[in-house]
């Protein structure tokens, strides 16, 4: 399970403090396919970096009980003077993992090519972004993080990925935030409206996508 309780997150600004995240409460069962609609700036990728552990709430708790991917698509903790095989070599050996049997699952999937064994910082946004998203599929979780992230690369990688997330590990637990309604239906069981700092549960995703439109 994966449970926040009381969770809050301010930045410093030349304004005061930016409360982007006010006493949100969440939880994530085993399997379990949460979405969280927001419009933009609403705060949704903060909360997906909070779950990852990428940042730390400011106040409130953070509870893990199941292994939880970065956000999918992130290359922010990539070594730009590394290789995409040896940022491979280095996270397989953070999460426990034999890279020797990834590397060409990475490399194809990420259809990197000679890249593959090129410094990381030669890459472009696109490819960058590819790599990150096949190092997350190579690497098993009981949960992973979705940001905005189901269009990376041309129609044919988005199926492929769309096909390994949601055909392959389908009873992998999700959560999935987004500003567009038809994919929390698509893949979602249950959903959340975050607005203003806040958020609000609704156990039938209708419920929440009509909520969220009248914002």
């Amino acid at each position: 399970m994966i449970e926040l309780t009381g969770v809050r997150k301010w930045y410093a600004t030349r304004q005061g403090r930016h409360v982007v995240l006010d006493a949100i409460d969440l939880s994530v069962n085993h399997g379990e396919k949460v979405g969280i609609l927001g419009l933009n700036g609403a705060g949704k990728s903060t909360l997906i970096r909070i779950l990852s552990g990428i940042e730390q709430p400011n106040a409130g708790q953070v509870r893990r009980d199941m292994s939880i991917s970065w956000p999918l698509a992130f290359s922010g903790g990539f070594q730009g003077s590394l290789t995409g095989l040896d940022n491979l070599k280095f996270i397989s050996r953070v999460y426990g993992a034999d890279h020797r049997d990834k590397a060409d699952f990475v490399q194809s999937f990420a259809a990197l090519g000679k890249y593959f064994r090129e410094p990381v910082k030669s890459y472009s946004s696109g490819m960058r972004a590819r790599l990150a998203f096949a190092i997350s599929l190579s690497i098993e979780f009981d949960c992973y993080l979705i940001d905005e992230t189901l269009s990376v690369g041309d129609a044919r990688f988005t199926d492929r990925c769309r096909e390994e997330l949601f055909e392959k590990r389908k009873d992998r637990a999700k959560v999935m935030v987004s500003h567009a309604p038809n994919l929390i239906k698509k893949y979602c069981d249950r959903a959340y409206v975050l607005q203003k700092g806040r958020m609000t549960e609704f156990e039938d995703v209708d419920m929440a996508i009509k909520a969220y439109e009248r914002l």
